[in-house]
């Protein structure tokens, strides 16, 4: 038994010295160089490849089947003179043994100096296509394909197959590699280079050490960010499950849409792939940019179909304006500096590839608060939706400040200076002259290319907003645009302890643009309007408007010379400020009695308790025909018009004595009967700004009173001559010739 033993030992180590020899043998006898055009047939006519090796091939068969690959270019058969891809060296092993048992046991993978050209051609054709199939087919048209034949295998075969193949890589090394892409339809490129991937064991179910450095380019926007990654990878293709462990990703971008700054940035997680139940998952999310910090997760489901994302985003404050201005977006000037200055946000999401909605949204901008949600329901039409509702806002703080007087403003100004100037006193100067001076720009306002592409629909409601320097209480707004027309569904709020409510629509779609106005006004106080927006005082009272408004035109002057409509107006309870019509009327009267005033007015003001009318405007002139004023003792009737061209106005105003016998401030100016009924003139002209103080008594048609009133009073002492012993007849006759 013993000699059997040693027989068999000696068998064995026969054999083993054999397969040694053999693989001696074939490695130093056998030079696979000199098969290198047989090699380039083979991939050539089996996958489609025209390969090309200019460096040598070297190999080892046994224990270890090796092969290094040197200076070697692959092209598709299609476009054979194009190579998309050319390698320095590649370097692998695979032990022989364990192959039989469907398990690649390799040592170190080493890739060296892979540089990867993809790109497509006017028509749209890629370099890459052709790639994997037989040079036979590529040739050949597509064809309806033909289930193919069943091949026939034995039991172990099929076995065989069926057996999952297991993966065991000491490591993989890429280094120094180059991958880039170009679309010569679009113009686009994409470029990643000084690619550096390093990998511990790679083993299926084991975590794998994975680093990997590479810097990012592209043309269209000029970007360019350098990159590191790192983590551990563990895979299950059994189960198709992949997950990224303690992901971790920084680096720094910079190019053109950053305007020369550097963003720095870095996010970090767990990744999960899940292909067998089609989701996808980032949990424990942190990432930062520069001086913004969040966190969140995210979720993808039905991955190969249309996929959905839901998620979660939390951003702690940060200061908005620096954060802007690091990554190179220019801020438009602001009225308050300081605007901007903090932010912090908490939002569910939820998109598609083609949508983006921030849901149950709080949002918190310097010192207001938001709820809500914001979406883009599609990024290809830019579709913004908006549902929010705030404690307060005060909008003036975030547009720009006050422009400085154009040229036509600055002369009207110092037109009307001059005019306000000459009009001091309680109706003793001569009439104010009409303004001249244009008192709009005619620089363009609207960007119109930009209007005409906005898709939103915005739901806005805000406890306490200030916009234009008018603060207004339970503000709500609902807007929309699309295809160019804009519309202001809804806007009202209270203001001053009344309220304001309007709509708008604005029409981009034809050259000049179209403009539609209407809003409500009720019992507003016009003085607190007056003061809001910087004017004089010249009229106190609760406003009441209804306008409805039509323009067209870019511009504050092709506006205002294009303004058509009408509205109508009521103050009650109100004051002509600085305009004094009661003493006005008195030093008429006391002329007319042909008595000096004993002394000066006692009051400044003239309150009335309705002033009301109808404007009707054509191209910028707002004609008034029905001006009534009710002033205690009087009735003031008028007609004129508001050129708002220019900001003036010239109207022609009766006050009329409607029997008040009550003495007067002064007694030169008593009421008697005669008085009572009489329209006494009133000219008011000049700019707006004046109010009541622009009104002079006519003179001219003061003297008209002066005769009619003289006319009268003959007719008086005939009555008392003649008594009853005239015929009525007659004694009409002759008042009538009096009052002529």
């Amino acid at each position: 038994m013993k000699s059997l033993g040693k027989i068999l030992g000696l068998v064995i180590l026969g054999l083993l010295l054999v397969v040694v020899a053999a693989g001696f043998a074939l490695t130093h006898l056998f030079d696979p160089n000199d098969y290198k055009d047989e090699i380039r047939d083979l991939a050539r006519s089996k996958a489609g490849l025209e390969l090309n090796i200019d460096g040598d091939i070297g190999w080892s068969l046994f224990p270890w089947l090796g092969l290094e690959l040197h200076e070697t270019t692959l092209a598709s058969v299609q476009t054979p003179d194009q190579p998309f891809a050319d390698l320095r060296m590649l370097g692998l092993s695979v032990r022989v043994m364990p192959l039989l048992r469907r398990e690649v046991q390799m040592s170190d993978i080493t890739v060296n100096g892979l540089n990867l050209t993809l790109s497509r051609d006017e028509q749209g054709r890629g370099n890459w296509e052709g790639v994997g199939q037989p040079a036979g087919q590529a040739e050949q048209p597509a064809e309806t394909p033909q289930a193919p034949a069943e091949p026939q295998t034995d039991e172990g075969e099929r076995a065989s197959r069926g057996k999952p193949l297991k993966l065991d890589i000491d490591s993989l090394t890429v280094s120094d590699a180059r991958v880039t892409y170009h679309d010569a339809q679009s113009g686009q490129q994409f470029s990643a280079e000084g690619i550096e991937l390093s990998t511990g064991a790679i083993r299926e179910g084991s975590a794998i050490p994975l680093k990997l450095n590479a810097f990012f380019g592209s043309n269209q926007p000029v970007m360019r960010a350098r990159t590191e990654l790192q983590g551990a990878l563990r895979f299950d293709n059994k189960l198709k499950r992949y997950q990224f462990e303690d992901m971790r990703l920084s680096g720094e971008a910079s190019g053109e849409p950053l305007q020369g700054k550097t963003l720095s940035f870095s996010a970090q997680g767990q990744l999960l792939v899940d292909l067998a139940a089609q989701i996808a998952e980032w949990n424990s999310l942190r990432f930062t940019a520069n001086q913004l910090r969040g966190l969140g997760e995210l979720k993808a489901r039905d991955l190969d179909n249309e996929p959905k994302f839901s998620g979660a985003l939390t951003v702690a404050q940060f200061n908005l304006r620096e954060f802007l201005q690091s990554a190179g977006q220019e801020l438009p000037v602001t009225a308050d500096g300081n605007v901007l200055g903090k932010a912090e946000l908490v939002s569910r999401l939820s998109g598609t590839q083609n949508s983006l909605a921030l849901e149950e949204l709080t949002l918190k901008l310097d010192d207001s608060t938001f709820t809500g949600q914001i979406a883009i329901s599609d990024f290809a039409r830019q579709a913004l939706r908006i549902n929010l509702k705030g404690d307060r806002l005060d909008l003036d703080r975030y547009l720009p400040p006050p422009a400085k007087d154009e040229s036509a403003g600055a002369a009207r100004k110092s037109e009307v200076k001059s005019t306000q100037a000459s009009a001091v006193g309680n109706g003793t100067t001569p009439l104010p002259s009409a303004p001249t001076q244009q008192a709009w720009s005619d620089a363009a306002v609207l960007p119109l290319d930009r209007l005409r592409t906005l898709d939103t629909d915005i739901s806005l409601a805000v406890g306490s907003l200030t916009a234009m320097k008018l603060p207004l209480d339970g503000f709500n707004l609902k807007a929309r645009s699309n295809r160019g027309l804009l519309e202001l569904q809804e806007l009202r709020g209270g203001l001053y302890g009344g309220r304001l409510q309007a709509s708008a629509s604005l029409d981009v779609r034809p050259a000049l643009p179209l403009l539609a106005v209407q809003n409500r006004l009720n019992g507003v106080p016009v003085e607190r309007l007056l003061e809001s927006q910087g004017e004089e005082v010249v009229v106190k009272g609760l406003l009441n408007l209804d306008g409805d408004l039509r323009t067209q035109g870019n511009s504050q002057k092709a506006w205002i010379d294009n303004l058509n409509g009408k509205v109508g107006f009521i103050v009650d309870n109100g004051v002509l400020v600085d305009a004094n019509l009661e003493q006005q009327l008195c030093r008429a009267i006391a002329t007319l009695n042909r008595k000096p005033l004993s002394s000066e007015p006692r009051s400044k003001d003239t309150a009335f308790r309705e002033l009301k009318g109808n404007l009707t405007l054509r191209n910028g002139v707002a004609s008034n025909p029905d001006l009534r004023a009710s002033i205690p003792g009087l009735t003031v009737n008028g007609n004129g018009d508001i050129d708002l061209r220019v900001l003036g106005m010239d109207y022609r105003v009766g006050i009329v004595i409607e029997g008040d016998k009550g003495a007067m401030p002064d007694p030169a100016c008593q009421v008697n009967e005669r008085y009572v009924g009489i329209e006494w003139p009133l000219r008011c002209r000049g700019p707006l700004e004046l109010g009541a103080k622009a009104c002079r008594f006519d003179n001219d048609a003061l003297g008209k009173v002066a005769a009619k009133l003289a006319g009268e009073k003959l007719s008086e002492k005939i009555e008392e001559k003649l008594g009853d012993k005239v015929s009525p007849d007659l004694k009409d006759a002759l008042k009538g010739l009096f009052k002529r």
